[in-house]
Parts: structure tokens; C-alpha cells; sequence
């Protein structure tokens, strides 16, 4: 890895504050998750290409910080406490976006491929077990659409108002896709082609905890053949472990490689059901193999939810990662530098100021 102390003035737009953090509307990125591409939107990333030690001060930036990794899993008309509402999800989008917030995907997160906007800090929004109301058709005058009440219907709502998000999520499934097998390949061609991602549930939802190797192996690998060949234009490769359960320790190489027949997997991220933030994917004790979450709900969170660890950024009682624009560099206040992994990210440049 290069080390650079920041020093270079450059003349850039202009930032805004809000919670330390811009919260100027920008162009949408352009990137493995996100399907709007402008010809401003890359000239801006090809000038951006390192900011002074004035901007990166004032912007707060600091990759050495915490992401959260947001857990969902129904939508519903009652709140409870694995139900969150459509309005309440629309609510938390709103409450992230308005605190300087934009959303990436889980792969970019664990493998440090992070390019959110200078000032921005980046978000991990994740769906488990593909329940029908996380993404569901409804006839509306003789015309099959997206029911604005299931996630999907309230995501895409979203992005179309707030460009800027970069709105992706990962839906982690089991057999079911959605709860309609007919449907399965459209609904997993319209994720795709719309910058959300697919991750692995295991087939059968199996707890992990007391299965031995070859069960292991078997619901990954199934489930990664299934839904890739109902629609091989798709990479699974990222596991929440049912029930948040761990296999036993000797076992737990096998939830991120193994293989059954003639089927092999490769996870670059492997999520515990958790309650707090995780650390940023430069620090040396990331493992990307045990990645921690945080319930996005209100009910029955015991002061760990979303909106306890929003509070706590806000008071500064937790730091969360903020970026610098640039994905092939990694820049922290140079107090941190102790805590980044820098053989691990050999090809990026480590800025400090």
C-alpha cells in the first residue's frame, strides 16, 4: 500500500453540513449497483480523484469507521418485532437519507470496493428469507405491477424520488422466490437489472448450529445452483446464517467454501444476525466471515436498533465510516492508522491527514 499525506488543493463543488456530514444531492454513481450512467456522472468521478487536507478535515472523512448492516424481514400492516411497516420502511430510508447516507452493496462492503460520495457515509441494507410481501406483483386495471406495499414497491418508490441513494439491497433467499415459484425467473431478472442483489438463506432455512459437513455443504451449494439456474445471469455469493446460528467452530470454514456435486461456492461475506454496527472492511479485525447486523426495527430492539445507533453517531459516542469518494484509496485521520489492515489492501493508496 502507498502512504499519502494529503496536501494536494483542489478545486472542487461545494459541500454542505448536515450531522458532519453533505447532504447535497449528487448525480447517481455509476457502478456495479446501480444501472443509471450520465456522461456528468463520470466526468465528475474522473476529476474527483483526491480531495486536499482542508476538504477531507471538513468533510469528517474517515474510512476506519463503523457500517451498519441493516436487518430486515417482513413488510406488513403490523408492526412487530420481524414485521416493519411500509410506511416505517419508507421512514428509515428517509431518516438515512437525510443523515447523509447512501447505500451499497453487501459484496462492495466486505471486499472494500467503496466509491460513496466524499462525505457520505455508506449503509448495508439486507432482506432475509424471501417472504412474499418483500416483493410481490398485484393486477392494478388488467396491468401486472409492483405493489407499492411490499419492499420492493417501497424501494424503487424511493430511488425514483432520491436518485442519489444508489438504492440496492440484498435479498437473502431459501427454495422459495418470493413465495411464487411461476414468477421466480422474472422476479429475480428485475433484482438483477435493477442493482439489488441475490444471497444465499440455505435451501431449507436450516439451522447450521448441529448440522454436520455434508448438510452444510448441500444447503449452500442447492440453493446457489437453484436460483442461479433459474437465472444464471447472477453471481450468490453471500450467506446469512439461518437463525443467526453458527455451525461448530471447526465447521465454520464450510460457510464460505465448499462444495456439493457438481456445484462449488465461494462467499466473500458470510452475516450473523448481530445488533450493532460492524467494523470498516480496512480494519485489521474485519472478518468478513462473521460480519455483524443491526435490526432495522422499533420493536424489541433493547436500545441496539437503527435508530439507537443513529443517536449514538449523532452524539459521537460511535464513529462511522465516512468516505472519501475514491475506491482505490483508503483516507483516515492519522491517528487511526494503526488499526488498518494495509497488507490486505496493498493496491489502494492510505491517505492521512
Amino acid at each position: 500500500m502507498k502512504k499519502i499525506i494529503a496536501t494536494i488543493a483542489l478545486s472542487m463543488f461545494l459541500f454542505t453540513g448536515c450531522n458532519n456530514l453533505s447532504t447535497e444531492k449528487n448525480l447517481p454513481k455509476d457502478d456495479s449497483n446501480n444501472n443509471v450512467k450520465t456522461e456528468e456522472t463520470v466526468q465528475i468521478k474522473e476529476e474527483k480523484t483526491e480531495l486536499s487536507t482542508s476538504e477531507l478535515s471538513d468533510l469528517k472523512v474517515d474510512e476506519s469507521g463503523e457500517v451498519m448492516v441493516l436487518m430486515y424481514h417482513n413488510i406488513g400492516d403490523e408492526e412487530t418485532t420481524w414485521t416493519r411497516t411500509p410506511e416505517n420502511l419508507k421512514r428509515d430510508l428517509e431518516t438515512l437519507y437525510d443523515a447523509g447516507f447512501r447505500t451499497i452493496s453487501l459484496e462492495n462492503y466486505s471486499t472494500g470496493s467503496i466509491d460513496t460520495t466524499a462525505g457520505f457515509a455508506p449503509v448495508v441494507i439486507t432482506f432475509d428469507d424471501g417472504n412474499e410481501n418483500n416483493f410481490r406483483y398485484i393486477e392494478n386495471n388488467g396491468e401486472k405491477i409492483i405493489d407499492p406495499a411490499c419492499a420492493v414497491g417501497v424501494l424503487e418508490d424511493f430511488k425514483k424520488a432520491h436518485p442519489d441513494f444508489n438504492t440496492t439491497v440484498t435479498f437473502f433467499l431459501n427454495s422459495s422466490v418470493f413465495g411464487n415459484s411461476e414468477e421466480a425467473k422474472q422476479k429475480l431478472e428485475f433484482l438483477i437489472e435493477n442493482g439489488y442483489s441475490v444471497g444465499n438463506h440455505t435451501q431449507n432455512h436450516l439451522n447450521l448450529k448441529t448440522a454436520d459437513s455434508a448438510d452444510i455443504q448441500k444447503e449452500i451449494a442447492s440453493l446457489k445452483k437453484m436460483h442461479e439456474g433459474t437465472y444464471p445471469n447472477m453471481n450468490i455469493n453471500t450467506l446469512a446464517l439461518p437463525f443467526g446460528a453458527k455451525p461448530q467452530e471447526e465447521l465454520y470454514n464450510l460457510t464460505y467454501k465448499g462444495s456439493f456435486e457438481d456445484t462449488s461456492y465461494d462467499n466473500v461475506a458470510v452475516l450473523l444476525v448481530g445488533w450493532d454496527p460492524y467494523l470498516s472492511p480496512y480494519n485489521k479485525d474485519f472478518d468478513f466471515s462473521k460480519i455483524h447486523r443491526v435490526r432495522a426495527s422499533e420493536t424489541n430492539v433493547d436500545g441496539v436498533g437503527l435508530y439507537d445507533w443513529l443517536l449514538a453517531y449523532e452524539k459521537g459516542t460511535k464513529v462511522r465510516y465516512i468516505s472519501d469518494g475514491d475506491a482505490s484509496t483508503i483516507a483516515i485521520p492519522s491517528s487511526k492508522s494503526e488499526i488498518i489492515d494495509i497488507q490486505k489492501f496493498n493496491d489502494k493508496n492510505l491517505i492521512e491527514y
